[in-house]
């Protein structure tokens, strides 16, 4: 750090910094210190200072209150993310005051939370009981959303859709497999191109499901589109309407093995290449995680876990 940006760092007030958002916010100094509970012309002296400080103007006054120049713009975006951290450290600390050493809020696709980490998680509480985890399942595009905007820690999930500036790293691979009544005309099959599935009625995931996307863009490819007889929410519900004969469908195999005595059920292997699937760790930047959370990452790697089931 260059002596005129550490002497710029000194000069920098938080609570002046809290009080221009707040200001920003309500656009009007009497509101933001009816708010802060404190008086208006102490408000407005802050900030005159902040703009000294500057050396720009950071508001222009009227009698309805203020608008933001260009400069104020820029700075009210940058004095959000310094509070926002500033908010998640304390959190943080907080946590290991409470004794509880690190905090991992984790967001998650229905496939990795049903086939994988549920023993993954739990050998990594069973060697760090002091961690807390936060898991949510979403769906992969909304995974990949919640990390871009900092409401997850760390994603898990398919990344076939695009993850734009994130980083990946692969954790596990799984394979698609169509779910079939034992008494269906396809069931001696023990392979099947996916388009051949399509003269048949379909039970499917949520639209916006990394699965249903994929099978649709294959249906796409080969000009027709898929009969879809129901929408489900989870891979249990998808097999109880398989059972009982509203279509066939398409899931993980693991996560189809794990579902013991839910219906007379067949898995056929589907033979198309977007089947064998990745589902990646996603983070902004793997490096700059918090220790927790790279501890994490590390016992997730592929390396780790080929090393746990050895």
């Amino acid at each position: 750090m260059r002596p005129t940006e550490r002497n710029f760092a000194r000069r920098m007030d938080l609570t002046s910094l809290q009080l221009f958002v707040a200001v920003c916010e309500l656009g009007s100094i009497g509101r933001a210190a009816e708010r802060e509970f404190i008086a208006a012309s102490a408000v407005s002296k802050r900030l005159s200072d902040l703009e000294a400080t500057l050396d720009t103007t950071l508001l222009y006054r009227h009698t309805r209150g203020v608008d933001l120049t260009p400069a104020g713009e820029s700075l009210l975006h940058h004095a959000r993310s310094v509070l926002y951290s500033l908010e998640k450290m304390q959190g943080e600390l907080s946590e290991y005051a409470d004794g509880v050493r690190g905090h991992v809020r984790i967001h998650a696709s229905i496939s990795a939370i049903v086939q994988f980490l549920p023993e993954d998680l739990g050998d990594f509480i069973r060697q760090h009981a002091e961690v807390k985890i936060d898991l949510e399942e979403h769906l992969s595009t909304e995974v990949v959303r919640a990390v871009q905007e900092g409401a997850a820690d760390l994603g898990i999930c398919n990344t076939a859709a695009g993850t734009g500036e994130l980083q990946t790293m692969p954790y596990r691979q799984d394979q698609l497999v169509l779910i079939v009544p034992q008494a269906h005309s396809l069931s001696a099959l023990t392979a099947i191109d996916f388009v051949e599935t399509l003269d048949f009625d379909h039970v499917g995931l949520h639209a916006n499901s990394s699965i249903y996307l994929a099978m649709h863009e294959a249906a796409a490819r080969s000009g027709r589109s898929i009969k879809l007889r129901i929408h489900v929410t989870g891979l249990d519900a998808m097999c109880r309407m398989i059972h009982n004969g509203l279509g066939v469908g398409v899931m993980p195999l693991r996560a189809f093995e794990l579902m013991h005595g839910v219906g007379a059920l067949a898995a056929i292997t589907l033979n198309d290449a977007w089947a064998t699937r990745r589902i990646d760790l996603v983070a902004r930047d793997f490096s700059t995680l918090p220790v927790t959370a790279r501890l994490l990452v590390d016992h997730l790697s592929p390396t780790a876990v080929a090393a746990t089931a050895t």
